[in-house]
């Protein structure tokens, strides 16, 4: 089977696929997780990846890149003050501005820090803290259930727990 072949047969489906994530996210447009999807697919095809695969097989293969696609790109990194070096000419008027700014967004994103981390270390307890520090790093809810021994809707079960204390912790602040 040709590319552009395979290509018109799972082009609508792909284009609902991306439609149905890009309603969930609204982080990318739909042609951007359309052709994010193509790259995909041509990537596999062209490396002989679907020569004895279905079209439903292809189609979940895609869904399920478009998905870890935007979990990475949303993934922020994480900022460390060693890391930044700002130099601005020095009658440019716009260090005090800048240098102002970036001290009141460090202020607050240590703040939301130091609650996150006094939430974690008052509210949860040793299996919740695990199953966070999983999702952390990356883990699938399968994955974290699989390392605790449980399936993953407890993980699923768990996470739902976790979000009521925080909340509860939250209202009290």
């Amino acid at each position: 089977m040709h590319f552009d072949k395979l290509r018109e047969n799972l082009s609508p489906v792909i284009k609902r696929i991306a439609y149905k994530l890009n309603g969930r996210y609204r982080t990318f447009g739909h042609d951007d997780l359309f052709q994010e999807a193509l790259m995909h697919l041509w990537t596999n095809f062209s490396a002989g990846r679907l020569e004895d695969k279905t079209e439903s097989y292809i189609l979940q293969g895609c869904y399920f890149h478009l998905k870890n696609y935007i979990r990475k790109v949303n993934e922020k990194p994480d900022l460390s003050l060693d890391e930044i070096n700002l130099s601005y000419p020095e009658d440019s008027g716009l260090e005090d501005l800048v240098v102002d700014n970036f001290q009141k967004d460090i202020r607050e994103l240590l703040d939301v820090k130091l609650l996150a981390d006094s939430i974690e270390n008052n509210g949860f307890n040793l299996k919740e803290k695990r199953v966070l520090r999983l999702l952390k790093d990356g883990s699938t809810m399968r994955d974290i259930g699989k390392s605790l021994g449980v399936s993953h809707v407890s993980i699923v079960k768990m996470l739902q727990k976790i979000r009521v204390k925080s909340k509860k912790y939250l209202d009290k602040i």
